[in-house]
């Protein structure tokens, strides 16, 4: 018997047969099973989208909102803006799809944007914009900052932002206020082009802080927006407390909490108003060696008029009030006579003048006038309460927030 299969070759096949062998072994499969096409397609991912806002190409762009890098599809990796050679700074959002920019930006300027973002399966997708922002027809700036750059000051000292023009947005200013220190505060516009910012408490001894102002495209009124932004930076020093009991006519000045000096005083005769020394928490304002003081609301031959120099005097408020040198020394500890100043014995005048700092509270007691706060810096006669109060932002609408 033969068996039932028979073993060939090339030859022995017909010329059909034949031919399949040289068909690629791939298409014979592809043709066999078509659904083996559609189960193994390789899907490439979607590239990234990154949207820069403002567009590429964009001019006379409103500064005041900002620089958006947004990514689809993707995070972001890497963005870079400057403004001119100066880098532009910004922060990510916590998915990496979103980066802003900190601040507004500077009006009458160009910026570069490069921005890179990484997909799925490690896609990436690179852009870069340009663009520049409106020159304003009327421009603010800062006028003055108090305390000055690198001052050491007392732990009472406000920071006093003072603006060249007045100021009609008082929120979107305060905002771009920007204050690093070791302790809570909030600022109080005294004026339309002035505003104070003071601590919850008064500043911790030897510490630093930094102000300032991003000023820079901020719109601070109709067709008004900043010019340009300023900081300073500053020292609390050591901890100098004076307190005045007019009754006792005693000053004692503590350093760091140590009795430093005891001073016996003579303060305000109060016989009017102008006269009575002001009862409250005052701060050291300036000093000088010496001082002219002339009579308030008098002419010369008037009954009590005065024009003096008088030596070693520390201001502490707006109403002509100064720790000063007088050598009454027959009244200093036993009677007030003075015309509204705390005067104390020549040499310990001088120990205060030497050692004061700008800042340093100045605690006056038993007097039947009290300092305004207002006058001068007497910032911390107000509750905290009643400094929060005058702060812009403790009054925005949830719109103007938005």
């Amino acid at each position: 018997m033969k068996p039932s299969w028979v073993p060939v070759g090339s030859r022995a096949l017909p010329p059909a047969a034949r031919a399949l062998l040289t068909v690629p072994l791939l298409a014979v499969l592809l043709a066999a099973f078509p659904a083996l096409v559609a189960g193994c397609a390789v899907r490439v991912p979607p590239a990234p989208r990154i949207v820069i806002t403002p567009a590429s190409g964009a001019a006379a762009v409103p500064p005041e909102g900002g620089l958006v890098v947004r990514a689809q599809s993707g995070t972001l990796t890497s963005v870079l803006a400057f403004a001119g050679r100066e880098a532009v700074p910004g922060a990510f959002d916590e998915t990496r799809t979103v980066w802003r920019s900190s601040w507004t930006l500077r009006p009458g300027e160009q910026y570069v944007v490069n921005a890179v973002a990484t997909g799925a399966q490690g896609v990436t997708a690179r852009v870069a914009g340009r663009f520049r922002t409106l020159t304003p027809r009327h421009e603010v700036a800062v006028a003055s900052i108090v305390p000055y750059d690198g001052e050491t000051v007392g732990i009472g000292m406000p920071i006093i932002v003072t603006f060249t023009g007045p100021v009609e947005d008082r929120a979107a200013v305060e905002r771009a206020l920007e204050v690093r220190g070791p302790a809570e505060g909030a600022w109080r516009w005294t004026s339309p082009t002035r505003v104070v910012y003071r601590p919850r408490t008064m500043w911790p001894a030897n510490s630093d802080v930094r102000v300032t102002a991003h000023l820079a495209g901020v719109r601070a009124a109709p067709g008004t927006y900043g010019a340009a932004d300023r900081s300073v930076a500053f020292t609390v020093g050591r901890a100098m407390v004076s307190t005045v009991d007019t009754r006792a006519h005693q000053m004692v000045v503590r350093q760091d909490g140590r009795v430093a000096q005891r001073m016996p005083i003579s303060a305000g005769m109060a016989t009017t108003r102008e006269y009575t020394t002001t009862s409250g928490t005052h701060l050291t304002m300036d000093k000088g060696n010496p001082v002219r003081m002339v009579s308030p609301g008098r002419r010369k031959g008037d009954p009590g008029y005065y024009d003096k120099l008088i030596d070693h005097a520390v201001r502490i408020s707006n109403s002509g009030e100064y720790v000063h040198a007088l050598d009454n020394v027959w009244a200093q500890g036993r009677v007030n006579v003075s015309h509204g100043c705390v005067n104390v014995r020549p040499d310990q005048a001088r120990w205060f003048y030497e050692h004061a700092l700008r800042g340093d509270p100045v605690i006056v007691t038993g007097t039947t006038r009290a300092l305004e706060w207002d006058n001068g810096w007497g910032y911390w006669q107000l509750s905290w309460p009643r400094w929060l109060a005058g702060s812009a932002l403790r009054h925005e609408t949830p719109a103007a927030s938005s």
